[in-house]
C-alpha cells in the first residue's frame, strides 16, 4: 500500500514519449500527429503511462492518490507493427523524449513521497447494516450480546489490517468501528468476518451493509449518538448504548486511542445535542414507539380497557411498562423468570397494578392479553403459529385482533404468526409508522443538531490531526535533548569536580531554557487543534521540513510495518 508500491520505480507499464509542439515540427511531413515513438516494445499498439494526481474528497475531506492509464493512439500496420514514419520519428526524438519521461516520472515521485501521509494514513471506518438498509432477519444473525464485545474486537484487531475496533450492535443497528492500515483490505476482512459469525454469504452482506470513512464515519456516529439516525428523533437508550460500548471498551487492548477518541467524543455530542435542543421531545424510544404503535391499532375507546401483557422485565420491559403508565394503563400482567426485578418495577412505580406470572405460565397469559409485548433476549421465538392458533378470539370492541408488538433482536415471536385471521405482529421494523407521523418536526430538531454536530466533527477531526505530528514532535525533542547533554557534558568536562551542585544545576537549567526556546516555534508550526488559522496541510508541510532538517527520519511506512507484523504473528 502507499505510494512505496503504487510508485515503485515510477512503475510505467510502456514508456511513453509525447508529441510536443517542438517533436512535432521535425517530424517528416508524413508523419501522423498521433503517432508516437516507443521505447522498449517496439511492437505495442498503444501507449500507456499511470497519471497521478490528488484528489480531495469534497465530503470527507480526505485526500487520495488517483492514477488512471491514459492511452495515446498510434497508427499501426495490419502486422500491428509501427509504420515506417513512426518508427523513424521515434528514432528523431527517443532521446529527449527519454529526458521528458524521467522529468515527468521524477516530478511524480517527489509529489508522491509529498503525499505519502494522505496514502498511509490509518482510515477510520464504519460497516454497518442498520434497520434503513437491512431487514430484521439479517441484522439479527449478526448481532452481537454485549458479553461478547471483548471477544469480536480482539478478533477483529487480529486481522492483518485492523489496529482498531469497537462493536455496536442493537436491536436496529450492528455497526463495526475499525482503525484500518489499509481500507479496502480492511473493509473485506472485516465482511469475511462478519459472513464467518452469521453465517451469511458475503455477497449478501455487500448487498445491504454501508461504508462510511474518516469524517463521514464519525459524523455517522455523532448522529446516531445524538438520536439522530433512530426510529424514534432523540431516542435516549442509544446513548446509553454507546456509552455501554466505552464502558465496556476500557481496558482493552483493540480499544485504542483513535476508536475510544471517537466514542467518547460522540457521547460528548449526544449529551449537547440533547441539553441544547428539543430533540427529546415525545417518543424518544424504541420502547416508548412501541407503545405508541400499540395505541395506534387500537380503537380509541378500548385505550383504557385493553389488557396489557408485558413478557420480559429487563431494561426494554421496565421502558415500557413507564410508557404504558404514562399513557393512562392502570393494570398490567408481567412475565418473568423471577420475580425480583417486576417487585423492584412495582416499588419504583406506585399506584399501578402491576401483576407477576412465572415463565411457565406464558401461554395461559397471553390467552387473556389483548396486546402482548415481548422484550426478552430468548434466542429462539417464544411464540409460534401453533402457539397463537388455539388462543381464544379478541373482542370487536379492542379491534378483534390480538396484537404482538416484538421489541426483541432475535425476534421472540415468528413472523408465521401473520398467517393467522386472528393475530398481528409487528416487530422493531414496523415502527417507522409512528416515526412518520412526526416528520416534519423530526426534521426541524435535525438541522438544529447538525449544526452541533458539524462543530464538534471539526474539533474531533483537529484532534486526530493532531495525532499525525505527535511522532515528528517527540523526535525533535530527543534530538535537541541528546545535543543539549552532549554539550552540556562537554562544559561541564572543562571544570573540576568539585564544581557546586548548585552551579551545576544553574548550567542544567540555563541549556534546558535556550533548547525550549529554540523549540518553541517549531512547536508552534506542528500544532493542528484547531486554536489557530494554520490549515492541515500547512503543519504536515512544516512536519516534513522538520524531517529534513534535522534528518528526524520519522517513519513514513509505519503503516506497512504494522502489516507486515500482524501478518507474520498470524502465521505463527
Amino acid at each position: 500500500m502507499g505510494v512505496s508500491s503504487t510508485f515503485a520505480g515510477a512503475k510505467i507499464e510502456t514508456l511513453l514519449v509525447s508529441n510536443t509542439t517542438s517533436s512535432s515540427m521535425s517530424m517528416s511531413a508524413s508523419a501522423s500527429p498521433a503517432s508516437t515513438g516507443l521505447l522498449c516494445k517496439p511492437v505495442a499498439a498503444v501507449a500507456r503511462v499511470k497519471r497521478c494526481h490528488l484528489i480531495k474528497n469534497k465530503r470527507s475531506n480526505s485526500r487520495i492518490i488517483n492514477c488512471e492509464v491514459q492511452t495515446i493512439g498510434q497508427k499501426v500496420d495490419s502486422n500491428n507493427v509501427p509504420s515506417a514514419s513512426a518508427s523513424a520519428s521515434a528514432s528523431a526524438s527517443s532521446l529527449s523524449a527519454l529526458e521528458q519521461l524521467k522529468t515527468s516520472a521524477a516530478d511524480i515521485l517527489c509529489s508522491a513521497l509529498r503525499l505519502r501521509h494522505y496514502v498511509e494514513r490509518s482510515s477510520i471506518v464504519v460497516i454497518g447494516l442498520s434497520i434503513h438498509t437491512t431487514p430484521v432477519e439479517m441484522r439479527e444473525k449478526l448481532a452481537i450480546p454485549e458479553a461478547e464485545w471483548p471477544r469480536a474486537v480482539g478478533e477483529l484487531c487480529g486481522l492483518n489490517h485492523i489496529e482498531e475496533a469497537a462493536v455496536l450492535s442493537t436491536c436496529n443497528r450492528m455497526e463495526i468501528y475499525v482503525l484500518a492500515l489499509s481500507r479496502h483490505r480492511g473493509i473485506k476482512e472485516v465482511t469475511e468476518w462478519m459472513s464467518k459469525i452469521s453465517g451469511i454469504p458475503v455477497s449478501e452482506i455487500r448487498q445491504h451493509r454501508f461504508l462510511l470513512y474518516d469524517n463521514d464515519a464519525t459524523q455517522h456516529l455523532f448522529e446516531v449518538s445524538a438520536g439522530l439516525d433512530s426510529l424514534v428523533l432523540g431516542e435516549g437508550q442509544i446513548l446509553a448504548q454507546v456509552k455501554q460500548v466505552v464502558k465496556v471498551g476500557q481496558g482493552l487492548v483493540g480499544f485504542g486511542r483513535n476508536i475510544s477518541g471517537l466514542f467518547k467524543h460522540a457521547i460528548t455530542v449526544g449529551k449537547r445535542v440533547r441539553t441544547e435542543t428539543n430533540i427529546s421531545a415525545g417518543a424518544v424510544s424504541v420502547s416508548s414507539a412501541a407503545v405508541e404503535l400499540a395505541l395506534m391499532k387500537l380503537p380509541e375507546s378500548s385505550h383504557a380497557t385493553a389488557r396489557m401483557l408485558v413478557i420480559g422485565a429487563g431494561k426494554m420491559g421496565k421502558l415500557v411498562i413507564k410508557h404504558l403508565v404514562a399513557k393512562g394503563c392502570t393494570k398490567m400482567v408481567v412475565v418473568n423468570r423471577s420475580e425480583e426485578r417486576v417487585a423492584a418495577i412495582r416499588e419504583e412505580i406506585k399506584d399501578i397494578e402491576i401483576i407477576y406470572k412465572p415463565q411457565e405460565e406464558m401461554l395461559r397469559c397471553a390467552a387473556e392479553a389483548d396486546v402482548i409485548f415481548t422484550s426478552t433476549a430468548s434466542e429462539t421465538p417464544l411464540f409460534l403459529k401453533e402457539n397463537v392458533t388455539d388462543l381464544p378470539p379478541i373482542y370487536e370492541n379492542v379491534g378483534g385482533l390480538r396484537l404482538f408488538i416484538d421489541i426483541s433482536v432475535p425476534r421472540n415471536v415468528g413472523s408465521c404468526v401473520n398467517d393467522l385471521e386472528t393475530a398481528r405482529v409487528y416487530n422493531v421494523d414496523d415502527l417507522k409508522e409512528v416515526v412518520a407521523a412526526n416528520k416534519e418536526d423530526r426534521l426541524r430538531k435535525a438541522m438544529e443538531a447538525q449544526a452541533i454536530i458539524g462543530e464538534e466533527s471539526k474539533q474531533f477531526q483537529a484532534w486526530r490531526d493532531s495525532l499525525e505530528t505527535v511522532p515528528t514532535i517527540k523526535k525533535l525533542r530527543a534530538y535537541a535533548e541528546r545535543i543539549r547533554t552532549a554539550e552540556l557534558e562537554k562544559c561541564l568536562s572543562k571544570f573540576d569536580d568539585d564544581i557546586p551542585k548548585k552551579s551545576r544545576k544553574a548550567v542544567d537549567d540555563l541549556s534546558r531554557g535556550i533548547v525550549n526556546k529554540i523549540l518553541h516555534g517549531p512547536m508552534q508550526h506542528l500544532r493542528c487543534d484547531g486554536s489557530d488559522s494554520r490549515t492541515l496541510s500547512e503543519t504536515l508541510e512544516n512536519m516534513h521540513a522538520l524531517n529534513r532538517m534535522f534528518s528526524l527520519e520519522t517513519q513514513i511506512s509505519v503503516l506497512e510495518q504494522k502489516i507486515r507484523s500482524k501478518v507474520e504473528q498470524n502465521q505463527k
